[in-house]
């Protein structure tokens, strides 16, 4: 459980980007992951009633910004200083490849954070211990190419700072049950994973 970081509500929100991709795929999505986390915990999440751009970023309040989408996206170079400096302020951003993103985000994170160390996530990490415990990792929601889930992390001075989860499709775990029709337990493996998500990132962002 979360403690001391209830008094004050936490911001989610939605990446929209340049480039072409369908930033805009999972619409339900945000929402009923932070349904879940507050009900799960004590802490008090809110999603932004819009999506984001790069220049509404920061000054925003936000402290988990998601991507995700099926194709091409792109940022200048204006915005990718401003993603640094969002993440340099305590925010944390989840690229999430809904089949068809992960090379241009790839390319993209690589552009945003050059002096980053990118890692596979090992499964001590935080993220994968608490609130929920994911013992052999990300969990795979989604088929896509048959392949293992893979978190790729950004880590800036030793902490995680953006990741990338392949071969997964969180997103679409944490749409209406109806958009997808998934298993309960695979819907709840998401909820569950992107709450680690959300609590690594307010972490990240509370300032005693």
């Amino acid at each position: 459980m979360l403690c001391g970081l209830g008094s004050q509500a936490q911001v989610i929100a939605l990446l929209k980007y340049n480039g072409g991709g369908d930033w805009y795929a999972n619409p339900t999505a945000l929402a009923n992951l932070s349904a879940f986390y507050n009900n799960q915990t004590d802490a008090k999440t809110y999603v932004l009633n819009k999506e984001v751009t790069c220049e509404e970023l920061l000054g925003s309040g936000i402290s988990f910004l998601h991507a995700t989408g099926h194709g091409r996206m792109v940022f200048n170079e204006t915005e990718r200083t401003i993603l640094r400096t969002f993440v340099s302020r305590g925010g944390f951003i989840h690229f999430d490849d809904n089949y068809g993103m992960k090379e241009f985000a790839r390319a993209e994170l690589d552009l945003i954070f050059p002096s980053a160390k990118a890692v596979d996530l090992s499964t001590n990490h935080p993220i994968f211990t608490s609130p929920f415990p994911f013992p052999e990792g990300l969990p795979k929601i989604h088929d896509h190419d048959g392949k293992p889930p893979k978190a790729l992390g950004y880590f800036i001075d030793g902490e995680l700072v953006a990741l990338l989860t392949t071969e997964s499709d969180l997103g679409d775990g944490w749409e209406d049950v109806e958009v997808h029709n998934d298993p309960e337990l695979k819907r709840e493996l998401a909820l569950k994973m992107g709450s680690n998500l959300v609590h690594w990132a307010l972490q990240r962002s509370y300032v005693p």
